[in-house]
């Protein structure tokens, strides 16, 4: 690896880097079959994932005909990971078997280890033999889509397609190594004024969040809406914060503490709610939610932007969903795409039926969607929520934080990148943009 990244920083050209041999192996961070029960009885706070993820060398296997090989420079943490970590809701060892089941090139993920991690941003080592449209020293960032292309149900949205599955969580190989294996419908270009830890914390909470609110897959937002958005400072709601004001409507944030507050003032957010500051206690005891609480949300929106809110972006699930439908426009919609705190989730559908609304379920996006959500980024119409950087070894470390919500954002992990701040290569744009917008999450990140 050393050779491979002295080449890549000095910019070396293609066909430098194809007469580099490739390692036969690689440092990645992997769980292990043997310890999917480790946590076994605990309850899911006391889970620490810095006992389960590893740091090692792994071996690297070849790669199919539609993959490539990818120095990952940067990647990130993402819930997902989390859950691999912890083993929770299942043991991601299951999705492995069943990928194996499926064909020659699925039985190399069948293993009894785990290479996590669903972001990337790197260069491209090798192409298979059936890859058109990239080549060896692309720099590129990788969405997390993992799509067979013979299945016909996914063709019109590949997001519906029978054996989809989420790359670094449902497959192996992911993007927390210093080399990941990519199929080539996952590359998107890197964006030329970021960092490749700035590039690497996007694609699949930009993605995300992209799906749910811009495509017609989703709830598009149009010009006037009024959008209320729990965990606004989090990974996919800064995102979401962003493709709304880029929409022309309202985004209300909501956020757990003033210094929150804050950081989404400056992301240009003006009405945000602080249920830190509220306290709203939407449950009165495990089994039973209390309406007049909704109702105090309720009377809250409405002081703040003059009505309901026409959609309610949902990620918080169990806690809030109840709220959600309640608080929700006459005929809106609450669109939803995680449970991070409990899926299975209650709400009183008089609500929902007598006022016409939709619940609407959301799951990453599919290629044209994370293209398209890309380029926001490459534009520098979005930026990257990046508030704390890692280096892979102390990956454990910045998955405990996500997991105890430590951070805002997104937390960047360093690959074979040595230090940050390297990979940009159009200064005029990052100059237009602005280091302090760039920065907003990581200056704030600071202030908590």
């Amino acid at each position: 690896m050393s050779e491979i990244l002295a080449a890549v920083l000095e910019g070396a050209s293609g066909e430098v880097l194809a007469d580099i041999p490739m390692p036969t192996t690689t440092r990645a961070v992997f769980v292990r079959r043997d310890e999917q029960n480790m946590f076994e009885g605990m309850a899911s706070k006391d889970k620490d994932p810095r006992r389960s993820l590893h740091v090692d060398e792994v071996p690297l296997p070849e790669i199919a005909p539609d993959e490539v090989y990818l120095a990952v420079m940067a990647s990130s943490i993402n819930f997902n990971t989390v859950w691999t970590s912890i083993f929770e809701p299942v043991s991601t060892f299951g999705f492995l078997d069943r990928l194996g089941k499926e064909s020659y090139w699925g039985r190399r993920h069948a293993l009894d280890y785990h290479v996590v991690g669903s972001d990337a941003a790197g260069v491209v080592l090798r192409t298979g033999s059936a890859v058109r449209k990239w080549k060896v020293g692309d720099e590129v960032t990788v969405h997390c889509n993992f799509v067979d292309d013979q299945d016909p149900s996914g063709h019109d949205d590949s997001m519906l397609s029978s054996n989809q599955r989420i790359w670094g969580f449902e497959t192996n190989f992911g993007g927390l190594a210093d080399i990941a294996i990519v199929k080539a419908n996952q590359l998107m270009p890197k964006p030329a004024h970021l960092t490749w830890e700035e590039s690497a914390v996007n694609a699949l909470c930009n993605s995300t969040s992209y799906r749910m609110l811009v495509s017609r897959n989703g709830a598009p937002v149009t010009q006037g809406d009024k959008v209320l958005i729990w965990g606004a400072s989090g990974g996919i709601g800064s995102f979401a914060v962003q493709h709304v004001l880029n929409s022309g409507a309202t985004p209300i944030g909501v956020v757990s503490s003033e210094a929150k507050a804050a950081t989404l003032r400056e992301l240009g957010c003006e009405y945000v709610i602080n249920r830190g500051e509220k306290n709203y206690q939407f449950w009165k005891d495990p089994h039973t939610q209390d309406e007049s609480e909704w109702r105090r949300l309720g009377k809250d929106i409405r002081e703040l932007v003059g009505d309901d809110p026409d959609i309610v972006f949902e990620h918080p699930g169990r806690s809030t969903m109840g709220a959600s439908v309640f608080v929700a426009k006459r005929g809106g919609t609450i669109i939803t795409c995680a449970a991070t705190s409990g899926y299975m989730i209650e709400y009183d559908n008089r609500h929902l039926w007598m006022k016409l609304k939709t619940i609407k379920g959301s799951h990453f996006s599919n290629y044209r969607e994370a293209w398209s959500a890309n380029q926001t980024i490459v534009d520098g119409k979005v930026v990257p929520p990046l508030s704390a950087v890692f280096t892979l070894e102390d990956v454990g470390e910045a998955a405990y934080e996500v997991h105890h919500n430590r951070h805002e954002g997104k937390i960047g992990v360093l690959c074979v990148a040595p230090r940050e701040g390297l990979g940009v290569s159009d200064p005029v744009l990052r100059a237009r943009v602005g280091e302090d917008r760039l920065s907003i999450f990581r200056r704030h990140d600071k202030e908590m």
